[in-house]
Order: structure tokens, then C-alpha cells, then sequence
């Protein structure tokens, strides 16, 4: 783990231990929280997993369901949530849960545990991701590297062997290449990957098929009154890195493709990535533009009265794979405290 996220731990502990949760639900303006949510896998991460940061346990999601509403907290879906943000009064506090990219675990062991609870939902979808064709390529470097005792990394003309024997080895050879792709154009970052990805042999559509559901499963969500729908771009690229004709037709296309499938046009919108890297104040006049009601990004915060007026810029707090003690969910239910302790830690 990370120095920042063993920060964010030591944090933890300390806000828990003060009883902070409890004193800033009762005292802060803050009215909810929009959990971002991923994969939901029964299977410990191998030592070297470095994303199982996105990934919770079947157990974790059912308790946190039960933990914040026996905080009092409601689960409620986005348009109700941004019903009580419009409010004159506080009101009780609300927690969203949201799934980006459309796992195929999300249908194995979330679902039955969303339909017990009755919580409502939103899931995010790419619809390339689900055509089959769409390129996980973070997960794609990962299983790569977590195959191989050392790697070809080229850069510059420069040709460079990375030994990957240890899992720390690893570790820095997924970071460097993880952050490289992420600071590359976007038609420079695909051709990297394919690059790599055809070095070891490795098939991103059959990823992409193995980890998605495709349109048939995706309808059981589609067809579940617990369950909105969102757009997530047709093919997962970070929209600051794309021209804005190029970045609002992801968004519109990605809509008009949901609605082609289900016959309903989308109203919520996720940005890939959704950090300062990924988008800001052009995208989310490009998500106005578009005509959706909401859009969400991935930067840390509770949700305000405020953010009825600027709805395509809304925080969300992850569910992250790397702090999934029970005690920690009272720190994750409180928008206020994790507002605080987002402008901590970055």
C-alpha cells in the first residue's frame, strides 16, 4: 500500500477512534453521499493486485447497506437525491450507490444482494465495453505484468528490460506504466497498449468479453425498477484528452446507444476516470450540453444544497477495496468529514 493510502488509514483510525462521524452527520450542512462502486468479488486479491483498490467484498456491500441505514442514512436513487439537494430544509441524509463499467461480477454477486435490500441503484455503462470490443487496459497491464519475471518497457526509441520477480518489483512497473498511459494522448496511450498488450499476446476483446456483461445480462439491470441506468462514453477515454467534438460525441453516442438497446435515454452521466486528469469545466458543460441531468465525477466530497445548481460536477466517495473495515463505513457515510479529509489527503 501506498504511503498516501497508509495516510488515509492512519486517518482513518484517528477519526473513527475521536467519534468524528457521528458529530459531523448531527453538525454539517452536508445532505448526502454517492458511493462509487466497481467490481463485487468473493476472492482475497493476490499480493500483487493493484486494482483491487477497485473491488469489494459480496460481505462489504451487504453491510455497508446495512450499516448506513441503521445510521439513519436512506438509499436513494440519483433523481431523488438530487430532489433533496433542490429541498429549502436539510432533511434526512441520503447515501447513492453507483456502479461504473458494467462488470459482469456486478450481476453474479451484487445484484442478488442490491434486490434483498431493495436499494436502489445507478450502473454506469460504456457501451463498447459491453459490445465486447471496449479495452480494460488497466487490468490488462496488471495481468501481464503479475505473469512475468520482467518486462519491455519502450520509451523514447529507448528499449528498457524491468525485472517484475517481486511484488514490489511489480508494483513499480505497473505505477510507471499505469501513470505514463495516463499522461499520454489518448490515440497515443492506445497505441502503447497495443503495443504491450501484443508483446505477451494478450487479447483485450476476450478481457473485455470475460469481465463485462454483455447487452443480454446488462438487460436484467435495464428491466430492474432498483436500477438506473447511466452513460459512461462508448469507449471509457479520458474526455479532457479529446478534442471536444470527439469527447461530446462519446457522451451523446454512448446515450443514443443505451436508448437504441432499452428504449429509454439516459439521464445520468459518469466521466471515465473522473479525476482533474480526466475532466473539468469543459466536460461538464459538455454533459449540460448533452442533456444530462446529472453528471459524476470521482473527486472526494459530500454532496451540498449547492450542487442542485451545479449537478454535472457532483463528488463521490469510493468504496475503496483497500479500506473495507466495518468501522470505516461510518467515515465513508459522512459527506462532510470525507470533504474535509478529501482536501487532506488530495
Amino acid at each position: 500500500m501506498s504511503l498516501k493510502y497508509t495516510a488515509i488509514r492512519a486517518a482513518f483510525e484517528v477519526l473513527w477512534l475521536s467519534g468524528m462521524p457521528h458529530l459531523s452527520r448531527l453538525l454539517s450542512q452536508s445532505r448526502g453521499v454517492i458511493f462509487t462502486l466497481h467490481r463485487v468479488l468473493p476472492e482475497t486479491p493476490a499480493a500483487f493486485s493493484p486494482n483491487a483498490i477497485l473491488q469489494i467484498t459480496p460481505d462489504f456491500l451487504d453491510y455497508c447497506i446495512e450499516r448506513v441505514r441503521d445510521l439513519g442514512i436512506d438509499i436513494v436513487s440519483l433523481d431523488e437525491a438530487m430532489t433533496r439537494l433542490s429541498a429549502t430544509e436539510k432533511g434526512r441524509p441520503f447515501v447513492v450507490l453507483t456502479f461504473d463499467d458494467a462488470y459482469r461480477d456486478n450481476l453474479t454477486h451484487a445484484l442478488p444482494i442490491l434486490q434483498r435490500h431493495e436499494a436502489p441503484f445507478t450502473l454506469y455503462v460504456p457501451t463498447a465495453f459491453v459490445d465486447g470490443v471496449g479495452q480494460i487496459w488497466w487490468q490488462a497491464i496488471e495481468d501481464i505484468i503479475a505473469r512475468q519475471q520482467a518486462v519491455v518497457f519502450t520509451e523514447d526509441g529507448e528499449t528498457e528490460y524491468v525485472d517484475t520477480i517481486t511484488t514490489r518489483q511489480k508494483a513499480d512497473a505497473f505505477a510507471r506504466l499505469y501513470w505514463r498511459m495516463r499522461k499520454l494522448p489518448e490515440p497515443e496511450r492506445l497505441k502503447l497498449l497495443e503495443e504491450f498488450t501484443g508483446n505477451y499476446g494478450y487479447d483485450l476483446d476476450v478481457q473485455c468479453r470475460e469481465l463485462i456483461m454483455d447487452w443480454q445480462q446488462l438487460r436484467h439491470f435495464a428491466d430492474n425498477p432498483l436500477c438506473t441506468i447511466g452513460a459512461h462514453t462508448v469507449n471509457h477515454y479520458e474526455l479532457a484528452k479529446l478534442p471536444p467534438l470527439q469527447a461530446a460525441r462519446e457522451m451523446t453516442q454512448s446515450a443514443d446507444i443505451i436508448e437504441a438497446q432499452f428504449g429509454t435515454r439516459p439521464q445520468h452521466f459518469s466521466y471515465p476516470l473522473g479525476g482533474p486528469l480526466s475532466c473539468g469545466p469543459r466536460e461538464y458543460e459538455l454533459a449540460r450540453e448533452a442533456g444530462f441531468s446529472t453528471a459524476v465525477t470521482t473527486r472526494p466530497g459530500g454532496l451540498y444544497a449547492h450542487h442542485a445548481q451545479t449537478p454535472w460536477s457532483l463528488p463521490r466517495v469510493s468504496l475503496n477495496g483497500y479500506f473495507q473495515q466495518h468501522r470505516y463505513v461510518d467515515i465513508f457515510a459522512s459527506g462532510g468529514l470525507f470533504t474535509q479529509l478529501g482536501k487532506i489527503t488530495g
